[in-house]
């Protein structure tokens, strides 16, 4: 996909790796849809901002029609509460599960006609690693990405018919707020991982792994678990 030209709507672009991905698709020559819950904060130079709350199906139905013009949907935000699965809050595991899984569900139905009608395009799902490997202590992160993943096979089989690509982006940790608390030397310049994202996306990659971590995690899919013994 063309990304110059391109029409990008990218929720949660007003702050880290989204505002990465906004500011470089405007360097790149698209007209970018800055969605955030309140849009007075994206401040990315060029970008539209956009009122877009992934918990909101009404929100998520007003952007598409604001962003009549999209061509390519970014579902990028999304949150980490540290929930377990059996000690944790389970409202907090329902609020990760509305947040990473039903949010991109629900802005890829609302702008799937939009993107066909406007002669196809693209979806990308901001994954992790966690995707497919699942500590106990981010039980409830981890498995609102595996849910993702799946969202991501199955929408992207019955997206292409429509001219509709839709790949998935997996990383590790990168330096945004979210990984505050993880040292400098296990994380990834965001920057890097948005241009990796934007060159799957215009070279058609329907996965990709931006770090060492998710190649890993990904190349040992296969492996049988191996049970705990502490």
């Amino acid at each position: 996909m063309e990304l110059k030209n391109a029409v990008a709507v990218v929720t949660g672009a007003n702050r880290g790796f989204g505002r990465h991905l906004a500011a470089q698709l405007v360097e790149r020559g698209a007209k970018v849809y800055g969605a955030a819950r309140h849009p007075e904060t994206v401040d990315v130079p060029g970008a539209v901002p956009l009122r877009l709350d992934v918990t909101d199906e009404a929100s998520i139905r007003q952007a598409a029609r604001v962003a009549s013009d999209t061509t390519l949907l970014i579902n990028n935000a999304g949150i980490s509460t540290g929930a377990t699965l059996i000690g944790g809050d389970a409202a907090e595991v329902r609020r990760e599960m509305e947040t990473n899984f039903f949010g991109p569900l629900a802005a890829t139905r609302a702008f799937a006609p939009v993107i066909e009608g406007n002669g196809g395009g693209a979806v990308l799902n901001v994954l992790s690693a966690l995707s497919w490997f699942h500590p106990a202590g981010l039980g409830s992160y981890a498995a609102s990405k595996a849910a993702a993943w799946a969202l991501t096979g199955a929408t992207r089989d019955e997206l292409a018919p429509r001219g509709i690509t839709v790949s998935a982006l997996h990383v590790g940790y990168m330096d945004t707020d979210m990984a505050a608390a993880v040292p400098a030397d296990q994380k990834v310049a965001a920057a890097d991982v948005a241009a990796q994202a934007l060159h799957g996306i215009e070279t058609g990659l329907l996965e990709i792994l931006a770090d060492e971590t998710s190649r890993h995690v990904k190349q040992n899919l296969a492996a049988a678990p191996r049970p705990n013994t502490d």
